[in-house]
């Protein structure tokens, strides 16, 4: 039986000299343009000496900060002290596109496949949690960059095409174009629940509230150990403990102090550039005017979004699974992800024919196998945790921390009762399958994408099981 034909994709069919490419990245700096560009914050000291908490919040990033936030907000009595392995806000929270989506379940289509019966309460919640944060970005001074502009998915293939085609916000060649042209753009759809934020300045300005609100927050404090005492819980670094009533643990995609979540996320690798500011001629063969954050319909996508002063940020399409899962900064300076980035930003716009990459970077994405994030606790109901975002946890850490701290006051709320919330997802396989599934997966999405969209049996059958990646 002949194999099925391999159609070149669009990026593929418009690629640029591979000379341009390189020339393109010559000089850019392996390191994220977003921690660059924060800005002088003030240092955190570490733990020195133990000591007594109400609430021990474990992790300074976006979950970890929001739910300090809140907990100070909610109750303004309460002790809460903040450990971070490393500085606020380094990883993730430092390194990631900027999109603010209301979407609680990485969209729709995975939202109601997976829990149709409560989909419009998610959705009303996920809607009212990002006007909630356009309010804290005011109420608490985050001075992130906020922009509620929106955002536009493209169809860059014809069979594309069809899957936007009834939105109720449908874009024509024409209109999309109008909005930002690239030849390669063949329709569109708006996503009006979207904002962007400045990542890094996010994370400092929660960082600067949390502790203007009291929290007690240690920088260089890695969290050894978690372990119930009688009525508390003790949490252990290398030089002190904090012996609390509650205990938040915020550790993303870093290796889980609980040994059930061990499995339960993997860590994937996404590859990002940034462009040089562009010239007003720039600017203007481009379009873009309404600065909407930018995806494509591929499997394999693109994501890319304009910064405050005009450099194109562009990335996603490579998602790297490490060999055996193990986490690694070499895995941050991968050079042919950065080379394909490259090309297919300058497959997408040409007129920018010239264009310098000033900053490439990566960062590892907590992955779970429903693709958005899960809700627990251990130790007596003492200790919560969160994790498995999938990468679209800018937003939906608000609200996960708004849950986590409802799980410890022990007191059922409308999110607590979701099964979405109650719910734990299936656990990834230990290695080496994981690595096997996972790597068998990658391929047969890009297979998918160079067969007019045609899933295999594979991704068929993952989909049957709940298991199938449609982001």
């Amino acid at each position: 039986m002949p194999r099925p034909h391999r159609h070149a994709t669009a990026y593929e069919r418009h690629a640029p000299d591979p000379r341009l490419v390189s020339r393109s990245l010559a000089g850019s700096r392996l390191g994220a343009f977003w921690l660059d560009d924060v800005g002088a914050r003030p240092a955190h000291d570490p733990l020195s000496g133990s000591t007594r908490a109400d609430l021990t919040v474990v992790g300074g990033g976006y979950l970890g900060l929001w739910a300090a936030v809140h907990a100070k907000r909610r109750d303004p009595g309460r002790r809460v002290v903040l450990l971070e392995s490393q500085t606020v806000g380094w990883a993730a929270s430092g390194r990631n596109g900027g999109f603010c989506e209301a979407s609680l379940t990485h969209g729709e289509d995975n939202g109601r496949s997976r829990w149709p019966e409560e989909y419009d309460v998610l959705e009303r919640l996920g809607e009212a949690n990002l006007d909630a944060f356009e309010a804290d970005v005011r109420d608490l001074d985050l001075a992130c960059e906020w922009e509620r502009t929106g955002a536009l998915s493209v169809a860059v293939e014809e069979h594309q095409v069809e899957w936007v085609r009834e939105s109720a916000h449908f874009l024509d060649r024409a209109q999309v174009r109008a909005a930002i042209d690239s030849p390669l753009f063949l329709a569109g759809e708006r996503e009006p629940a979207t904002a962007l934020v400045h990542p890094a300045r996010l994370a400092a300005g929660l960082a600067r509230a949390a502790t203007d609100l009291g929290v007690e927050v240690h920088e260089h404090s890695a969290v050894t150990g978690v372990r119930r005492e009688g009525g508390v819980v003790e949490v252990s670094t290398a030089r002190a403990t904090v012996t609390s009533d509650q205990v938040v643990l915020a550790t993303g995609v870093f290796p889980g102090l609980l040994r059930r979540n061990r499995l339960m996320t993997v860590p994937v690798y996404d590859y990002v550039l940034v462009t040089e500011p562009l010239t007003a001629d720039q600017r203007a063969s481009i379009g873009w005017a309404g600065r909407e954050g930018l995806g494509d319909l591929a499997n394999q996508f693109h994501y890319a979004r304009l910064t405050a002063d005009d450099r194109i940020l562009w990335g996603g399409y490579d998602a790297i699974y490490p060999a055996g899962g193990r986490m690694h900064v070499r895995h941050e300076d991968r050079p042919d992800s950065h080379a394909r980035l490259a090309s297919h930003l300058l497959a997408t716009f040409p007129q920018l024919e010239g264009i310098r990459f000033t900053h490439r970077w990566a960062g590892a994405i907590d992955t779970s196998t429903r693709f958005a994030a899960f809700y627990g606790t251990t130790h007596g109901g003492r200790v919560a945790h969160a994790a498995g975002f999938t990468g679209l946890g800018v937003a939906a850490t608000r609200w996960a921390a708004e849950v986590l701290l409802d799980l410890l006051a022990g007191r059922p709320t409308e999110r607590t009762e979701l099964r979405m919330v109650r719910e734990r997802p299936l656990p990834f396989p230990p290695e080496p399958l994981a690595s096997v599934g996972i790597n068998l997966t990658r391929w047969s999405l890009d297979r998918a994408d160079h067969r007019h969209g045609r899933r295999n049996a594979f991704l068929r059958a993952l989909d049957r099981v709940g298991l199938g990646f449609d982001s």
